[in-house]
């Protein structure tokens, strides 16, 4: 399957939308955590992080936020 795709302004970034078609195609959805890697300088693939990754992600996270989030928050300002 290949489909082209123009990148749309977000704010300062820039954002690919992907149709629903192709979330319901490989199984994702707006809470799936995604690995984004550059195998060849070229493309970048879209790889879903499996559950216990993420649920060592999550944790991790909060470990973070609890020991650092004065840090954070002066950080954001």
């Amino acid at each position: 399957m290949s489909i082209i795709k123009k990148l749309q302004k977000h704010g300062n970034s820039y954002s690919l939308i992907i149709d629903k078609a192709i979330l319901e195609l490989i199984g994702i959805d707006k809470t799936t955590l995604l690995e984004i890697s550059t195998p060849d300088g070229e493309s970048l693939l879209l790889k879903p992080i499996e559950e216990h990754e993420q649920k060592k992600f999550e944790q991790a996270l909060k470990k973070t936020n609890k020991n650092y989030s004065k840090s954070l928050k002066r950080l954001a300002e």
